[in-house]
């Protein structure tokens, strides 16, 4: 119950602090950005810019009153004490304080006329993305009688999630320590994490905790982009077709896989007997381009909401420049003179909007930093031409200042090494190498954008081109050992410009002349054939037969959680997810890759790993054990079994204490606690 008494004061909140950053957010629903009146219903926009201001606001409250707890057995007892009475106070100001305004202006003509019931097209399109929401959330992760059920797509990013989650649900992990490299700084973007986890303590259990707000983010994300692509091209059927170009990706891939069926194959038997994401570009087997995404990696789009939400508040100044510059007849030196050489080209008008989106976006740096980012490349862009640019730069130092501040707090050295690395996961990494990679990638998506590009107004052009910079930093940029992580890079831009693509369907489906609303048509099947196989091919893997299944009352996970906090470090086989990692005990080393991409030094763990398990005399391994803060040693079969050391159980049983057992023979397990010697140190 407390648990949704949280994501209920996110609302409330967000709400009270949306109306003091933001007073005009609510006008965003009343026009398009060329001035058009627009039939929207607001909700769609004020409920998820107050989810995401409140959830950013309360989080962040929570976490760092708990840091200030950090010493209590309970850190967020406190924190939640402190934090949601106050949030309860600051919502109830607020409704007092609009119930106040609404009653002086009561017989008077309304500041704001809108219409607040949701139309067809939007009753349609809301009821879409809340299915697809819980089916994708819910089909991934679930509980059953006790059993926790992760999905056969997910379980391998669910592996450090969990670990997070429970790092702070089950433990006490202030400061903050990655779950799966203990003992160290975390490099990892991990505040959703700590939400759910949060709401997990709170009472809500684990599926719930993780769900809800997964999908808030999920159908946040989808409305927001629905209004931009309303906004930027003035129709409903291109915000309805940019949401499904969002879900349902574009990609030659299907083509490619149907092409190359044995002659004499049944096509609709081979695709029913699929179970594999479709591959035609390295590592896309691995479902990084699909809906697949959004399960398993839950906090972006948390991060691509707030993305999506910052640039509808930038957006006007691009296009007041615009309006002023794209008259006919006028000559180039004077629109050159209007963009660089005037006051309003570069002066502040508005000091709220940059301060409170720069804040909102320098907040997201931990939640989803890649987003920031993101977000960052296109308002750069934007800039270029706009109104006011130094709102942009006021915007972007506010937000490199509080991630570098943030990042400094959280993280040893730097958080990222931007180092040139052309072609992204291209094979030829060449200039036609990367043009044929993403050909197979994009399918027909390149060739409808370069139409649209044709066919936009000037200011058109340049949101396409500011759009397109995230893709074009993926291709050159790499910012962390493991490059794949970029491909939400190339997302962003795939999402934004599909506005664009869905234009020009929408132009092609609005001619009279019956082929050419037939050709809208086909166009629309080639851009979301793919995405669509690939989400039924997301739910025919994550089916409760072919999912990792973990048992929540399990005596093991009860006894990690019972006796461990966050601050003993377990040496373990190199977990990714068991009964151990949902008890949320911190492992020294877990699956290498996980703190690998971070950017932790896993191979002088893993030398460190086999010095321990392999030491010859309880002296040897006690210094090791010291040197490396091990409280607890488990043996198992995966230890007896690793081709990575010989284990020396016999030397780790003679040197401590065993406290937990578990199996017979070689399936048995055991806990050893260190601070428990058997010999005299």
């Amino acid at each position: 119950m407390m648990g949704l008494l949280y994501l209920f004061l996110c609302f409330t909140t967000g709400a009270a602090i949306c109306n003091f950053a933001f007073p005009g957010l609510v006008n965003m629903a009343k026009t398009d950005y060329n001035k058009s009146t627009l039939s929207f219903c607001p909700y769609l926009l004020l409920l998820p810019a107050w989810y995401l201001v409140g959830s950013l606001a309360l989080t962040w409250a929570v976490y760092w009153t708990a840091m200030v707890f950090a010493r209590t057995a309970e850190p967020l007892f406190w924190a939640n004490l402190i934090v949601m009475p106050v949030a309860g106070i600051i919502s109830v100001c607020h409704w007092f304080r609009k119930a106040g305004k609404r009653r002086a202006k009561a017989g008077k003509e309304e500041t704001l006329r809108l219409e607040k019931s949701l139309s067809m097209a939007e009753q349609c399109l809301l009821v879409g993305i809340i299915v697809l929401a819980f089916l994708l959330m819910w089909a991934t992760f679930f509980v059953k009688d006790s059993k926790l059920y992760i999905g056969f797509s997910v379980f391998s990013d669910f592996s450090p999630h969990i670990g997070m989650i429970r790092s702070f649900s089950y433990g006490n992990n202030f400061p903050t320590s990655y779950s799966h490299y203990a003992g160290e700084d975390i490099k990892y973007h991990f505040m959703f994490q700590f939400m759910v986890g949060n709401l997990e303590y709170l009472g809500l259990r684990i599926d719930y905790a993780f769900n809800l707000p997964s999908m808030l983010s999920f159908i946040s994300a989808f409305l927001l982009l629905y209004l931009l692509a309303l906004k930027i091209t003035g129709k409903v059927g291109a915000g309805c077709l940019a949401c499904l170009f969002f879900a349902f990706r574009s990609s030659k891939t299907l083509f490619t896989y149907l092409a190359g069926l044995p002659s004499g194959t049944g096509v609709l038997q081979a695709l029913a007997e699929n179970t594999a994401f479709l591959s035609d570009t390295p590592k896309e087997d691995w479902g990084l381009w699909n809906l697949n995404v959004y399960c398993n990696q839950r906090h972006l789009a948390f991060g691509l909401a707030v993305m999506f939400l910052v640039i509808l508040l930038l957006l006007p100044r691009v296009y007041e420049m615009h309006e002023k510059v794209d008259t006919p007849l006028r000559p180039c030196i004077d629109s050159m003179k209007q963009i660089f050489f005037t006051k309003d080209a570069w002066s502040i008008a508005d000091y709220r909007t940059p301060i409170a989106a720069g804040i909102l976006l320098g907040s997201l740096s931990f939640f989803h930093g890649a987003a920031v980012i993101g977000c960052l490349l296109v308002l750069f862009i934007a800039a270029i031409v706009a109104e006011h640019r130094l709102e942009f730069a006021l915007l972007a130092a506010i937000t490199i200042g509080m991630a570098y501040l943030q990042t400094n707090f959280f993280m040893k050295g730097s958080a990222v090494s931007f180092d040139f690395l052309f072609g992204f996961l291209a094979e030829n990494r060449t200039l036609f190498g990367v043009a044929s990679y993403l050909e197979r990638l994009l399918g027909i998506l390149p060739l409808v954008l370069l139409a649209a590009f044709c066919i936009q107004k000037s200011v058109g052009k340049h949101l396409m081109l500011a759009f397109a910079l995230p893709l074009i930093f993926a291709f050159t940029v790499s910012l962390t050992v493991d490059v794949t992580v970029n491909h939400k890079y190339i997302m962003m831009s795939c999402i934004l410009l599909g506005i664009f693509a869905a234009d020009v369907v929408i132009r092609l489906l609005q001619r009279r002349d019956i082929f050419i609303r037939m050709a809208g048509i086909l166009l629309i099947l080639m851009l979301t054939s793919t995405g669509i196989y690939d989400f039924i091919t997301v739910m025919r893997k994550n089916t409760p037969d072919s999912a990792i299944v973990l048992d929540l009352e399990d005596p093991l996970t009860q006894w990690i959680d019972e006796n461990s906090n966050s601050k003993d470090i377990f040496l373990t086989s190199n977990y990714a997810i068991n009964q151990v990692v949902l008890g949320g005990a911190m492992l020294y080393q877990g699956w290498q890759y996980y703190a690998w991409s971070a950017g932790y030094d896993t191979l002088y763990r893993d030398e460190q790993v086999r010095k321990m398990y392999e030491a010859e005399t309880p002296g040897e391994l006690d210094t090791l054990v010291r040197e490396n803060h091990i409280r607890f040693i488990i043996v198992d079969w995966d230890n007896r079994n690793s081709d990575a050391y010989r284990l020396n159980e016999e030397n780790i049983r003679l040197t401590y204490q065993r406290v937990y057992k578990e199996g017979e023979g070689e399936r048995e397990l055991s806990i050893y606690d260190t601070q428990l010697p058997l010999f005299d140190r």
